[in-house]
């Protein structure tokens, strides 16, 4: 019953998700900056209005590694109510099934014949990236069946919007038809976060298991203080992965001066023994370094400021009415925004008739972000309102009413019909009175 209500919260979460996306009408911008990134695909987004800020390659396919655990998380969570008292038994028949795959693991064999709590598993997926057990906590959700695991894990990929992904195992070892994108690696992310513990987890840089003498510490050296040649201060979570061929991968959250942005980076160079740097953390940090620095929230269209001026039909002493933004736009833009980087292209009819009331939409207007190369990058997409009511002229209207009744198809034809009528009547008359006259003639020349 409680597995039911928690998939039944789970596809609220979903359906809140995805309406809030809706109400978010800022189109995805890669604002141009200097930073020259290792990683193959990335993407930059602002958590807060879910606006893209920069990317690259974000639709193309790629091995996603470790990074597939976010969605391992995902399923554990949502098929299993108690995390912290739900027991699962340490198989070693589970655990031989990464003999010889090289896997990062989190030291479950030292718990083999007892049992763990979904939360220290959780933890031991997440920090260190231990795909022992991640297979563990599978195949106990699967009851007993990976590959019945895997299968939900792509059915809620599916369920997400995702367009690229598919997935082959629930650890992330390399196989040709387990793969994502970063902006479909972003959806799930973005899911995830709504959970119950994501981010407790996923921010955690050390943690001991129920009755460990070692701890677990994390991957991600971006939250590790302990490396400072990543350590970036405002950095969050989230997960990190590499194979050599997926190469480096990682998505990561940063907050600062209340703004929070969230970065998927794919395929940074990366080969075990010969190059093993992080690129993608190096890249992180550049990219929130820009993104807090020199990107912020400007309105760039407001209801009070008229667009362009509309034509108006039908309006006693009144042929024209300023457009103006339905409502109020906000978006993330560059700092000392230039008035010459905003361009506005409307779309409007060439005229329209009243009544308009100030809610009445006439056409829109996109708001472009202009870059030094000419380039546009469309920001939005506005509905255009009057800024005033108009009213409809009775006397105009009627004046309308009988021109588009003189110039209609049908009444041309009535009339012409009519006209046809009115010439065969005459022609008819006249024949009428040849023959009555001709009839007239026949008989007097009879009575002579």
């Amino acid at each position: 019953m409680k597995n039911k209500q928690i998939k039944v919260v789970s596809l609220l979460l979903v359906l809140i998700i995805m309406f809030c996306s809706s109400l978010v009408t800022a189109n995805a911008i890669s604002y141009p900056n200097d930073i020259k990134t290792e990683s193959e695909s990335i993407l930059l987004v602002n958590m807060d209005s879910g606006q893209t800020v920069y990317e690259k390659n974000a639709d193309e396919k790629r091995y996603p590694a470790s990074t597939t655990k976010i969605m391992t998380y995902i399923i554990v969570v949502e098929n299993i109510d108690d995390l912290d008292n739900t027991r699962v038994p340490i198989k070693e028949s589970v655990l031989k099934l990464l003999d010889g795959t090289g896997s990062s693991l989190a030291n479950l064999e030292q718990h083999v014949g007892e049992t763990m709590s979904v939360i220290d598993l959780l933890y031991s997926m997440m920090v260190p990236s231990g795909n022992d057990a991640s297979v563990v906590l599978a195949d106990y959700v699967g009851n007993g069946d990976i590959d019945a695991f895997v299968d939900m894990m792509n059915e809620k990929a599916k369920e997400l919007g995702c367009k690229n992904t598919h997935f082959e195992n629930p650890e992330g070892l390399h196989d040709e038809n387990h793969y994502t994108t970063a902006r479909d690696l972003y959806k799930i992310t973005s899911y995830a976060l709504t959970l119950p513990r994501f981010s407790e987890i996923t921010d955690t840089t050390v943690y001991y298991c129920e009755g460990d003498k070692y701890p677990l510490v994390t991957t991600n050296y971006l939250i590790n203080p302990n490396y400072p040649e990543y350590y970036y201060t405002y950095a969050n979570g989230i997960k990190t992965g590499s194979t050599d061929q997926a190469g480096r991968c990682l998505v990561t959250t940063a907050t600062a001066d209340g703004y929070s942005y969230i970065a998927v980076l794919l395929h940074s160079p990366y080969k075990e023994g010969v190059s093993e740097e992080y690129g993608t953390m190096t890249d992180a940090a550049s990219l929130f370094r820009w993104a807090l620095t020199e990107l912020e929230f400007e309105t760039v269209a407001t209801s009070s400021t008229p667009i362009c001026e509309q034509k108006v039909e039908l309006a006693w002493g009144k042929d024209s009415v300023l457009l103006v933004p339905q409502k109020d736009f906000s978006a993330i833009v560059p700092k000392n925004l230039e008035e010459d980087e905003i361009v506005i292209e409307t779309d409007v009819p060439e005229s329209v008739d009243a009544p308009l009331d100030k809610d009445t939409v006439v056409g829109t207007a996109t708001i472009y972000y202009k870059c030094e190369d000419g380039k546009k990058q469309e920001i939005t997409k506005v509905n255009l309102v009057p800024n005033e009511e108009i009213e409809m002229s009775g006397v105009l209207f009627t004046l309308r009413v009988i021109d588009t009744v003189f110039q209609s198809y049908w009444f041309l034809v009535i009339i012409g019909i009519i006209v046809i009528i009115l010439i065969c009547s005459v022609i008819a008359s006249k024949i009428s009175k040849r023959r009555r006259k001709n009839n007239r003639q026949v008989k007097r020349y009879r009575n002579f």
